[in-house]
């Protein structure tokens, strides 16, 4: 090896070597450490970037200012979505951005609320007062069900008639509301009908039949001849007979599966439910029993009538005119007696009776009787009759190619277990079927989200993904800049102590270019460690041959 490889091997990287190479590798040395330097930070600011997130989108003009100017003011950054519709802050802040401005009041949402009645200004008219309090109930309804979940924004108009003072002339208010949904999301029937309700019990005298919801691609979501409202029954009764059937089918599945296995049966149930109400009231009555015999009310009533007695001789001397009265012989009757009321004299030893002739006596009794009053008051929702379908797989046998059916015991013992699952009733007319065949395997896919729109896998290879950038710049800077420059660097030979210092110069590859002097003093260190050799190579040179 020659003093040079060896002088390179050993060489350590330092400030000299560096301060020994031509300018322009200088220039470039100090160019690239710049540029790996920048590269690295540039990268690694890039990784460390926050992440932005919606704060408000889909925002009025006017709102958008005032947002952007709070931000401003509270130094928050910021930035405009691709079409400028959303505005996005840092994902570590955008909850307590949003509870700033809402303390604020922010976003208004494009309409005004009842903060308009506020700044009310004196000498207004009638009709400026009653068209600013149609815009303020109009854009508290909005507010309120663009609180619902599955609404992102909500329009509402209010047609409000003139009170009149002649009822054949009085017209009925109505409203029209249009939904902005969610994408991918629908309305319930009960959320319909909740917001149905809500309009109208917000607007005096609107009834719920003249309220319209209409969707944001004008489609119209309450539908005046809903065979359900025809048939009176309303969306939370359907949603009833549903939970109904859906939980006899359940209820089935579950007694059945530990048998056959969860995905080799199938149960269908269908309930008719009676949602009249019937209210009766019944009285009964029952004679009572002789022991138990009861008088409530009793009334006797007893009446005779007295016939006068005949008085006088009969004859021709009856037929006189009346003589002059005298003085009786006997006493006179008491007053109150008959003989008294007679008006006429009676004779001493008269013999006729004062007995009456002629005698009633009535009686009124009035019993207790058994009296039953019985009010019944039926409760809607009772189930009328069931009808239950079973469908269970055939048994799947590994030794035999096609799978074989249920044998007849064990039908019975799944229709037994069906019916007491279900309770059923003959007498209301129920039906139960159980049926046994091979099932078809289901070729339909079920809709998936596809991996690559998963937002959590979307988050997080984004997040790997900057630090994965990091390392692989940090590489490419090291092996491809850094790394040839410290082995150029490694290549300059290290100066001997007694060269004396001057001017050295590289040739196009790096290495040092060796003096006159350098040359010299090469050549004495040479004929010192082997002067045999340098005198024979004196002598070549003078001609002569070697010894």
């Amino acid at each position: 090896m020659s003093n040079a490889a060896q002088a390179t091997a050993g060489f350590p990287l330092t400030l000299d070597a560096f301060n020994r190479l031509p300018v322009r590798f200088k220039m470039a040395a100090a160019v690239g450490v710049a540029v790996a330097v920048a590269v690295i930070i540039g990268t690694w600011l890039w990784a460390k970037q926050p992440d932005y997130t919606v704060l408000f989108s889909n925002l009025s003009d006017k709102d958008g200012g005032e947002i952007v100017a709070v931000l401003q003011q509270q130094n928050v950054p910021y930035q405009y979505s691709d079409t400028g519709s959303a505005i996005l802050v840092p994902s570590s802040q955008v909850h307590d951005v949003r509870l700033k401005l809402a303390s604020q009041g922010l976003p208004k949402g494009g309409m005004v609320g009842f903060e308009v009645m506020e700044n009310q200004k004196m000498g207004a008219s009638q009709f400026l007062e009653q068209i600013n309090y149609q815009r303020a109930l109009e854009g508290e309804l909005a507010r309120t069900i663009s609180t619902i979940g599955s609404v992102k924004g909500a329009r509402v108009h209010l047609a409000l008639p003139k009170q009149t003072s002649f009822l054949r002339d009085e017209q009925k208010p109505t409203a029209s509301v249009l939904l902005n949904l969610q994408p991918g999301r629908t309305l319930e029937g009960a959320q319909i009908a909740g917001i149905v309700h809500l309009v109208s019990s917000s607007v005096p005298e609107l009834n719920p039949a003249n309220v319209s919801l209409v969707d944001q691609e004008g489609n119209l979501i309450t539908q005046k001849n809903d065979p359900l409202h025809t048939a009176g029954l309303d969306p939370s009764q359907i949603k009833y007979v549903r939970e109904i059937e859906d939980n006899y089918a359940k209820r089935v599945e579950d007694i059945i599966a530990p048998i056959v296995g969860n995905s080799n049966v199938k149960a269908q149930v269908t309930a008719d439910v009676d949602f009249s109400q019937v209210e009766q009231v019944a009285e009964t009555y029952r004679p009572n029993p002789n022991p138990d015999t009861a008088i409530r009310s009793q009334q006797i009533n007893e009446a005779g009538t007295a016939n006068p007695p005949a008085a006088g001789v009969p004859g021709a001397l009856s037929n006189q005119p009346p003589v002059p009265a005298i003085a009786p012989l006997t006493t006179p009757p008491a007053p109150g007696t008959p003989g008294a009321a007679q008006g006429a004299t009676g004779t001493i030893g008269s013999s006729a009776s004062n007995t009456p002739t002629n005698f009633t006596k009535n009686a009124t009794i009035n019993y207790e009787v058994d009296k039953t009053v019985k009010h019944t008051k039926g409760v809607p929702g009772v189930i009328r009759r069931l009808s239950v379908a079973v469908l269970v797989n055939q048994k799947k046998d590994p030794t035999k190619p096609k799978p074989s059916p249920l044998t007849d015991a064990e039908i019975k013992q799944i229709t037994a277990l069906a019916r007491e699952a279900v309770g059923f009733n003959q007498d209301r007319g129920d039906s139960l079927n159980v049926a046994n065949a091979a099932f078809t395997p289901d070729d339909r896919a079920l809709p998936q989200t596809p991996l690559w729109k998963d937002p959590f896998l979307l988050a997080t290879l984004k997040e790997v993904g900057r630090y994965i950038a990091l390392i692989v710049v940090a590489w490419l800077v090291w092996t491809k800049l850094l790394q040839p420059l410290f082995k150029k660097l490694a290549e300059i030979p290290k100066p001997r102590p007694h060269e004396i210092e001057q001017q050295e110069e590289l040739d196009e590859s790096g290495h040092i270019i060796p003096t006159f002097d350098a040359k010299v003093e090469e050549a004495k260190e040479v004929a010192k460690q082997d002067p045999k050799m340098v005198a024979n190579m004196i002598k070549e040179w003078v001609g002569g041959e070697p010894r």
